[in-house]
């Protein structure tokens, strides 16, 4: 796969509105879209503008007729929030981004860029995940629903490409993480779940920091500055009817990446590994060939993109910690 040279770059003058501008993919797609030129941004904060509310979303499409949308907003979390409240996640999310892609097609939205997450595959897709192994076997059960959820967004996509040709997109991203994360402890997923366990431990000399799972899992991590780079050249040069993955294409263990955050946090006592609680998805890293193909490629080490993070958190933990 190329770029598609029939497909012109997006307008940067065009309004454009960004669903989710304050979370941590959205307020990363904001800055990109910014420091690139974009002069008509447009977002809402959820106090403002709930994307649930459906006659209130109508509303403001019709008086603010954006030409392009980012649909970043979602509810998210990590295993524990996903597990113990599959109803939110999944009526959540299906409202989300119904709403806004109704909207947008009322009042013919020229460009829209869906981001779903690599948790539509199959719980044991064989790996690297690619496309096409969408609905082929069973969910990973801890995050059913917001992958259900998530999948609906992607047909509706493809059903609007269909029936109003309206070139609309969806890219699934893996695991993201970076600055303006969600450091809750049971709502966030694991990077910041992880980082914010390591920092407490630190500053309060303990001993041992306890883990969820075996550690034994694998995944793969992308800085949400990546994910945005990425974002941008979808919507400059992407106009298929498949979704397309977004990642580093490169995994590690959950003990590996514990390791290395408290390395980075300057933690210096013991990890253990409590077994009992669940590990999730064996492994899960992505195929990133077809993005590849684009002319795209991710910038930011793991490393270098903890070592910023943390430095985010620990310029005012209070404000991070009050995030979540």
């Amino acid at each position: 796969m190329t770029a598609d040279p029939s497909v012109d770059a997006a307008d940067r003058s065009a309004p454009t509105f960004v669903a989710g501008h304050r979370g941590l993919v959205g307020s990363a797609i904001w800055r990109r879209l910014q420091s690139d030129g974009f002069s008509d941004l447009r977002g809402e904060a959820s106090a403002d503008l709930d994307l649930r509310d459906r006659d209130r979303v109508f509303d403001y499409f019709r008086r603010t007729s954006p030409r392009y949308v980012m649909l970043a907003a979602a509810r998210v979390g990590g295993i524990a929030a996903n597990a113990s409240r599959p109803v939110e996640f999944l009526s959540d999310n299906l409202r989300i981004q119904t709403n806004v892609m109704d909207a947008a097609l009322d009042v013919r939205v020229e460009r829209l860029l869906f981001l779903g997450s690599s948790c539509i595959y199959p719980r044991l897709a064989p790996q690297p995940i690619r496309e096409d192994s969408l609905m082929t076997g069973p969910l990973e059960s801890t995050n059913e629903a917001y992958a259900l959820a998530k999948i609906a967004g992607i047909g509706l996509v493809q059903a609007v490409r269909r029936q109003h040709g309206l070139r609309w997109i969806s890219a699934m991203p893996t695991n993201i993480y970076g600055p303006g994360d969600n450091f809750d402890p049971t709502g966030s997923h694991v990077l910041p779940a992880l980082i914010r366990r390591y920092w407490e431990a630190r500053n309060a000399d303990a001993d041992r920091v306890v883990n969820w799972g075996t550690g034994s899992p694998r995944r793969e991590f992308l800085h949400s500055d990546d994910l945005a780079d990425a974002c941008l050249r979808l919507l400059d040069v992407y106009d298929e009817d498949s979704h397309i993955n977004v990642g580093t294409g490169t995994d590690s263990t959950i003990r590996e990446i514990a390791d290395l955050v408290a390395e980075v946090v300057g933690y210096r006592g013991a990890s253990e590994w409590d077994s009992s609680r669940p590990d999730g998805t064996p492994r899960k890293v992505l195929d990133v060939s077809r993005l590849a193909a684009l002319g795209w490629s991710p910038s930011i080490g793991l490393r270098d993109g903890l070592e910023s993070t943390v430095e985010w958190f620990e310029q005012d933990p209070s404000c991070a910690l009050a995030r979540g």
